[in-house]
């Protein structure tokens, strides 16, 4: 009887997840190779196994509760990945810009949805689902592009900090939204009582009981139990701020808080990710069956009508609060075309919502397609976004605020002689090869300037007097006052590919005849590059592998002159080797690769038939075919090897000679392996 009873409870769960994760690998491949998002991919695979859908999956209680641990690992992740001193390095965008954009946005859905005719408290609750952007997919496509480090994608980061943040507030807020207080100004007592409780619990656990407990755990080495008590760390704080009356997600977040105060995070973190995007899978999933396809298709004109309203509402709203902090017109709209979607957050708080009957059925499914298509269109929207914001600034606008936004781009900050700049280098982008750039530069006496994007850089060079100005090279004006038209040279080392075209389009309008040199990031960006007007293109990979090449071969011992012969054939045949021919067609360079190799052996035995004697009488190169280059004796290294030398215990020496003739001396003078 007890066995066909636990049958029946195992059985029905296990077919659900054989399904959903069935189904989930076949969609989600599909959607890699379309380029989308993975999350749609879940929402989608839901909607395809809900009883929306094909009704594949029956047990969707206990589906809901593997999403509710997904949540839960979530945000304990983000607990431990949560960084004070890291915050504190860009509090003004996280905390000014990430709030002003939060309350923009609340603000003006509040608005439209009161002029639909809905309560105050369904208002304000719609408001929080549209004010949070999905971290995951944005930061994301912004690390593939290698633009996280860039001033629009370290403004959009921290944004989506303050917005990972504000969710525990919001979830905290949704009951009482929804009329489960009575009186909110005790509810709101008893809140900050709590919270403050929470605080204290979570002060002293991160300074005093949780780093004794791990280090005790890591001292046994054993990473079976550093696992377990990082996951009972996790649900027992949750546990404990349930049992508060605080939400589940909370109590993960603080966990995470704690376990980030401590030398064990980043270790923590890395074991958590994988059960963590597997129960979170489970939260996408739950989340798409409950969409209704049918309804997306019976509405899909209003849907639509809401989509471009929730992107130009949400778009304002980031750009007013990017421009607050004073960053300029086109980093604001930047950053306001890559939060324009809803996020995963919002679904989370949607379920809550529905929970306390704070959103219907049907504007739940309305809200569903919103976030669904917002989504499925931000990895397009972020590759254009560069183009998309100077197409702005271009547009034939009235003339007071085209000057306005032109202004606003090309305010110079440094120092800068233009009388002088004439027959000059021009250097756009001043990290790490810039830098070089002109110090080399400075120290052959050739006239530069200097446009970077990143203010504080700016402000501290131009404080040690270099000729550097703050402004986007896109911009004309910018060009305009770093006398671009003069300019013999043009370096552009910046590592935003979408920049750099843009960049080396107006360049080429100012100046047909200055040589331009491009860095880009990959080969096969090299023929683009050059159509727009680059006369020159270094691709980072294409340098990489020349230096790996390099090494290669000076570990093959093959002489410097001839590799620098090959080096520069590879280099002067303008990449075609690497882009389109492979190393067998050979390269107009003989490199002769010599059957030798230089090794170093330890002496591991005290006797033997080169141990204790003279090098003269033991007579290497004769019967051992090598030839002794110097000796490491008690922290020495000796090359000065007479005939009267000898080989002791424990001397490391080192040999040229043939691999077999090498391998066949270590045998001799090494103990055996087992």
């Amino acid at each position: 009887m007890f066995p066909t009873i636990l049958a029946a409870a195992e059985i029905p769960l296990l077919s659900d997840i054989v399904v959903i994760f069935g189904l989930a690998t076949l969609v989600i491949l599909l959607f890699m190779r379309l380029k989308l998002p993975t999350i749609i991919g879940y929402l989608f695979t839901g909607a395809i196994a809900g009883p929306y859908g094909l009704s594949l999956v029956d047990a969707s209680t206990a589906v809901d509760v593997l999403s509710e641990i997904g949540v839960i690992l979530l945000l304990f992740v983000i607990g431990m990945e949560f960084s004070l001193r890291s915050l504190m390095a860009i509090k003004r965008a996280v905390f000014i810009g990430g709030s002003l954009q939060v309350i923009f946005t609340i603000g003006t859905t509040m608005l439209v949805a009161y002029l639909f005719d809905f309560s105050w408290p369904v208002s304000v609750f719609f408001g929080f689902l549209f004010s949070l952007s999905s971290t995951a997919i944005v930061l994301k496509i912004l690390q593939e592009a290698g633009q996280v480090n860039t001033l629009s994608g370290r403004t959009t980061l921290a944004i989506l900090i303050f917005q990972d943040i504000i969710i525990v507030p919001f979830v905290l807020f949704t009951p009482m939204l929804a009329g489960e207080s009575d009186n909110i100004l005790l509810s709101l007592l008893f809140l900050a009582l709590k919270g403050g409780l929470v605080i204290v619990l979570t002060i002293l656990g991160a300074k005093y009981v949780i780093p004794r407990i791990l280090y005790r755990v890591a001292s046994t080495r054993n990473e079976e139990l550093f696992l377990l008590s990082i996951i009972v760390i996790c649900f027992a704080v949750a546990y404990a701020t349930s049992l508060l009356g605080l939400s589940l997600g909370l109590g993960a977040f603080l966990a995470g808080l704690i376990i980030s105060e401590s030398e064990y995070s980043h270790h923590a973190t890395g074991k958590i990710l994988p059960f963590r995007e597997i129960f979170l899978s489970f939260f996408f999933v739950s989340v798409g069956m409950l969409f209704d396809v049918t309804f997306l298709y019976e509405h899909l004109l209003i849907i639509l009508m809401l989509v471009v309203v929730t992107f130009v509402l949400k778009f304002a709203a980031a750009t007013l609060a990017v421009r607050a902090i004073g960053s300029s017109f086109k980093e604001a709209f930047i950053v306001g075309f890559s939060l324009f979607q809803v996020g995963e957050f919002s679904l989370l708080l949607a379920k809550e919502g529905l929970k306390f009957e704070l959103l219907d059925n049907e504007t739940y499914q309305y809200f569903l397609a919103i976030s669904i298509l917002t989504m499925a269109i931000t990895p397009f929207v972020l590759k254009q976004r560069e183009n998309l914001a100077c197409r702005i600034l271009n547009a034939p606008l009235p003339s007071k605020l085209k000057n306005r936004l032109e202004t606003d781009q090309s305010v110079p900050m440094g120092v800068l002689n233009e009388e002088k700049l004439t027959d000059h280098l021009l250097i756009i982008g001043y990290g790490l090869n810039g830098r070089n750039l002109a110090r080399a530069a400075k120290t052959a006496d050739i006239p530069f300037a200097i446009i970077e994007m990143n203010p504080e850089t700016v402000r501290d060079e131009a404080a040690k007097g270099e000729p550097i100005v703050y402004g986007d090279a896109s911009n004309s004006t910018v060009l305009e006052h770093v006398n671009i038209h003069k300019a013999r040279v043009v370096v552009v080392a910046i590592s935003n590919s979408d920049a750099t075209k843009g960049i080396v389009l107006n360049v080429r309008s100012y100046n047909p005849h200055a040589s331009l040199i491009v860095r880009t990031r990959y080969v096969n960006e090299i023929e683009s590059l050059k159509q727009l007007g680059a006369d020159e293109v270094i691709p980072e990979e294409f340098e990489t592998s020349i230096e790996i090449f390099t090494r290669v071969l000076n570990k093959y011992l093959v002489p410097k002159r001839n590799i620098a012969a090959f080096t520069e054939d590879v280099r002067s045949h303008n990449y075609e080797m690497f882009r389109y021919a492979s190393l067998e067609q050979g390269t107009g360079v003989a490199l002769d690769v010599p059957e030798i190799n230089f090794v170093s052996v330890e002496i591991e035995k005290d006797t033997g038939p080169y141990i204790g004697l003279p090098i003269k009488e033991a007579n290497l190169r004769e019967k051992a075919k090598v030839n002794l280059v110097a000796i490491k004796r008690a922290g020495a290294t000796e090359t000065n090897i007479t005939g009267d030398t000898k080989l002791k215990l424990g001397d490391i020496i080192y040999l040229v000679g043939k691999p077999q003739d090498l391998e066949a001396f270590e045998k001799t003078v090494s103990l055996p392996t087992n």
